[in-house]
């Protein structure tokens, strides 16, 4: 029921003390609206019911109404709907944004003032997104997410970069990328790989020699370290050893040779004599030669370009 003015002695019709008492009670009829509002005078004692799916506003100007007035207002659409203080001054303690199915009461203290009584929507005003996170908002319903571009989650593939991992659990390691272990001192040993372990306690290891069946003369190279090479040719033939400056093997390196078939009785000679050094029992010191059928020998470097040749030899 708008606001009233009545006379001594008058009588109320039903209607209306009916209308006051709805009013009283913030019932009754509400004077609704779907698009932003002014505020007249004849809203004083009245309801205004905001509907929108967009956002609105109803705003409040002086000289319209006089101490004492109030006017309910009320959102029931999605959009929200702003209490905007026009000429008039509208002071609260609360938000003067209303989100759908809220409301409140501008209570003027003058004809130029008014206080807002509002739903209590709490202290926080707005939920703003940090960092790793991203969503938010000042009004509705608002979500935060975490931003997988910045932020580590349980489930997304992601790529560490200068963390601490405090007793994880590994459960595979993907043969790519570089593992860097926690020390310099540190090393992996491959499986596949060629590795030279100082320091280290073999417990029971099980060493395998390489073998070749060679039937013509043959340069011994890089990867022959600890492989049995044999010799079958009615001529005879040798194996040969190199210079260091072709290829550098590693002092106590062994290579191994046998005279299995053929006539031809193998020898073991460097490749440059003046360069090389080859110390035996053999005839000739420098030249060993495989004793007989199924004899074996071994060389093995003491020194750079110094080899030992030790076993069946002649």
């Amino acid at each position: 029921m708008a606001k009233q003015t009545f006379t001594t002695g008058q009588v109320l019709t039903a209607a209306q003390m009916t209308s006051l008492q709805q009013t009283a009670m913030l019932g009754g009829e509400a004077s609704a609206k779907t698009n932003s509002y002014t505020l007249v005078a004849a809203d004083a004692g009245t309801r205004i019911s905001m509907n929108n799916a967009g956002a609105t506003s109803i705003t409040v100007n002086t000289s319209l109404f006089s101490a004492g007035d109030l006017v309910t207002i009320q959102n029931i659409g999605a959009g929200v709907c702003t209490i905007t203080a026009g000429t008039a001054t509208v002071t609260t303690a609360g938000s003067l944004a209303l989100n759908q199915y809220e409301g409140g009461t501008p209570y003027f203290t003058s004809a130029s003032a008014a206080i807002w009584f509002g739903s209590n929507p709490g202290d926080i005003t707005a939920v703003n997104s940090g960092t790793g996170l991203s969503g938010g908002g000042s009004s509705g319903s608002v979500t935060l997410s975490i931003d997988t571009a910045t932020t580590v989650d349980k489930t997304t593939a992601q790529t560490l970069t200068n963390k601490t991992l405090t007793a994880p659990i590994i459960s595979t390691i993907s043969n790519t990328g570089t593992l860097t272990l926690p020390t310099s001192t540190d090393t992996l040993v491959g499986r596949a790989t060629t590795d030279t372990l100082t320091n280290k306690t073999l417990t029971a290891p099980v060493i395998t020699l390489g073998y070749t069946a060679k039937t013509n003369d043959y340069t011994v190279a890089n990867g022959d370290q600890n492989y049995l090479f044999t010799m079958n040719n009615a001529a005879a033939k040798t194996f040969s050893i190199p210079t260091d400056a072709t290829y550098n093997f590693a002092i106590g390196t062994e290579i191994h040779f046998a005279w299995i078939t053929g006539a031809g009785q193998p020898s073991i000679a460097a490749v440059t004599p003046a360069t090389t050094t080859i110390l035996s029992t053999g005839a000739t010191s420098t030249a060993p030669k495989l004793r007989v059928v199924n004899s074996a020998a071994t060389a093995i470097k003491l020194a750079a370009n110094s080899w030992l040749v030790v076993g069946d030899i002649a």
